[in-house]
Order: C-alpha cells, then structure tokens, then sequence
C-alpha cells in the first residue's frame, strides 16, 4: 500500500514522502496514529503542490539572503561603545550590540546568534565580523568601534 508520510518516521521515511508499505503495517499502525494516509490521487496532487510551494519558499528565501550579504559586504557599521581612553573599552562589543546597530543604521533585521565574532572586541578599531544568512550563505560585516 502507498501512503504519504505526515511526520518522520524512523526507519521509514520523512515528512511528505510517498512510500510502500505492507497493508497491515499502514492499516492497523501508520493510518489510526495519523503518521500517514494513503496516496489517493487527491492526496498525491496536494504533495506535490505542497512541494512545489516549499521549493518557491525556498528561492525567494535564498533570494533576499543574497541581497542582504550585498548590502554586508558593501557597509561599515558603526557601534559606539563606553570606553575608558587609551583605545580600551568597558568591557566588550556584544553581537547583540553589533545586531542592535545594524537594525536600527540599515533596517536589517540580524538575529544575534547569526552573528559571529571570532575575537573579542575589546578596544577601538575597525574588526571583521561574519554573518550566517542561511542556505550556506555568509557575508563579511565591516564593524567599525567607537569611543562613547
């Protein structure tokens, strides 16, 4: 019996795959514990329209990263940060900081934990930092740390 998976099951498949199963198995356990229903024509024509719906999803998603790692790559962010003089800070620059500046200099919106410093920002200066846009894109950010 064919049926469409409605969540992952071990051993069998993922979400939204069409597999082969013996009737038993698909009958007494995958269809009453709604893991799946059968692969009627109805329900095959909503799989693929359901794919075809992620996939668009997808592209437009990767699209608008793109663009987002352009804008990156040609901007200096500026961050001001308390400092003590001498080009030290109190403390350090946080990615909450460096998200924080981005949204409210350029309008991106950046979660903090997309954000990767691989130093910490400790004195005055202009640092590279890397951001993780998904879909194995990144962008370099240019930050550039001022004394408050």
């Amino acid at each position: 019996m064919k049926v469409i998976l409605l969540q992952d099951v071990k051993g069998k498949g993922k979400k939204g795959q069409m597999i082969d199963v013996s009737d038993g198995y698909a009958r007494n356990y995958m269809l009453p514990r709604k893991m799946a229903v059968e692969a009627t024509a109805d329900a095959v024509n909503t799989m693929k329209m359901n794919d075809k719906a992620a996939a668009e999803k997808a592209a437009k998603e990767r699209a608008e990263a793109l663009e987002i790692s352009r804008k990156l790559r040609e901007m200096t962010l500026i961050v001001k940060a308390k400092g003590g003089g001498a080009g030290r800070l109190f403390g350090s620059v946080t990615n909450q900081e460096i998200a924080d500046a981005l949204k409210a200099s350029a309008g991106i919106t950046l979660d903090k934990r997309k954000i990767v410093i691989s130093d910490p920002i400790k004195n005055v200066g202009t640092y590279t930092v890397t951001c993780k846009l998904g879909y194995e894109i990144s962008a370099p950010l240019s930050v550039k740390i001022e004394e408050q």
